[in-house]
């Protein structure tokens, strides 16, 4: 896989977010915002045909037996691909697990769902040949250790497909706005493409919609670095 430069981006990028200060309180308040606005999640996938294609652009990417899909969410992308995989998710909010469960039920498709951190994943090294992240990667209140986490359980060679918002890479003001709001929001936006340097990944990116706001990372883990 070959290399490639996060799209406008610099060493110490004053766009990108920093890191809360309180972990404890920034996972407090969004795990009470996930539960608060879940419901409406599930029904915003079922009215946004955009929202569903974003991210079902990463299941051609999924690759391997065994999968792990790290905030699963209302479970709907999980739904689409648990069939065809051994199928293991986690999320930290319950009530986002509820609502998957029943959607898994729905679906006539089974996986192993836990409730759990992506700085603690409750699962041994090298255990995953792909793992699934959408939408969700702003949440985590540390970038490194969530990444560092993904690497762990990732079997050498193995493959992270990330969708998320970001920057386009023309910097055209409609992607860019799109962009600020998700970071007004309060979740917080990332160098992606330093964080994969770092953490010893390669990785592409492609941008997918909203105006080149929403990304496609593919990342293959490098050895044991």
């Amino acid at each position: 896989m070959i290399q490639a430069p996060n799209p406008g981006a610099t060493l110490g990028d004053s766009r990108y977010s920093p890191e809360p200060e309180d972990s404890a309180k920034f996972t407090g308040e969004r795990d009470r915002l996930y539960t608060m606005f879940a419901g409406a999640y599930a029904a915003a996938l079922r009215i946004f045909p955009v929202w569903r294609r974003w991210i079902g652009r990463a299941i051609p990417h999924v690759e391997g037996r065994r999968v792990l899909e790290i905030s699963f969410g209302t479970g709907h992308l999980l739904a689409q691909y648990a069939g065809r995989f051994e199928t293991h998710g986690v999320d930290y909010n319950l009530r986002m697990a509820q609502i998957a469960r029943r959607e898994l039920r729905r679906a006539g498709v089974k996986s192993s769902l836990v409730q759990g951190s992506v700085e603690h994943l409750p699962y041994p090294d090298e255990s995953f040949d792909s793992i699934v992240n959408t939408m969700a990667f702003p949440g985590y209140p540390d970038g490194v250790a969530a990444l560092s986490e993904i690497r762990r359980v990732l079997r050498s060679d193995g493959r992270l497909i990330l969708i998320d918002v970001n920057y386009p890479s023309d910097g055209n003001w409609f992607g860019r706005g799109l962009a600020e709001f998700w970071k007004s929001s309060g979740d917080v936006l990332r160098d992606m493409g330093q964080l994969f340097d770092q953490l010893a990944f390669d990785y592409t990116q492609e941008e997918i919609g909203g105006r080149g706001s929403v990304h496609l990372f593919v990342a293959r883990k490098k050895g044991n670095a």
